[in-house]
């Protein structure tokens, strides 16, 4: 999880939703020198996790997102369901895919790891 709000702000959100625990490292505004559309934190949250840039897809909701993305040589999904200001227009952002709910990048995974037909939502 890499987000440009402060950490005081950040991590008891995300303790109090259960999503920490289930986050592989969580990157604030205030945890490196520089914030997103810089890489540097995208590039730290790579290192904490134990993996390299290539290896991930970064998800946002705003076109800094997808800057920082590209810069930290990630590919990038912009997530149109986020966050998005009246006057955004995600379409330009020069994302590689754009999702409009989060089932769908599931469905991207699939098909960019070579399955044949994208995983369906269980019904429920």
């Amino acid at each position: 999880m890499v987000t440009n709000k402060p950490g005081w702000l950040t991590e008891p959100l995300l303790q109090r939703l259960g999503l920490a625990p289930r986050s592989a490292c969580i990157v604030s505004g205030d945890t490196t020198t520089r914030r997103k559309p810089d890489p540097e934190p995208l590039l730290h949250a790579c290192t904490l996790a134990g993996c390299h840039a290539p290896e991930c897809v970064y998800v946002g909701d705003a076109e800094r997102d997808v800057i920082a993305g590209r810069a930290a040589g990630m590919p990038t999904i912009v997530a149109a369901y986020g966050y998005i200001e009246a006057h955004d227009n995600p379409l330009n952002w020069g994302g590689d895919h754009l999702v409009r709910e989060p089932g769908e990048i599931l469905a991207w995974l699939a098909h960019r790891n070579g399955a044949s037909v994208p995983p369906r939502p269980a019904a429920r």
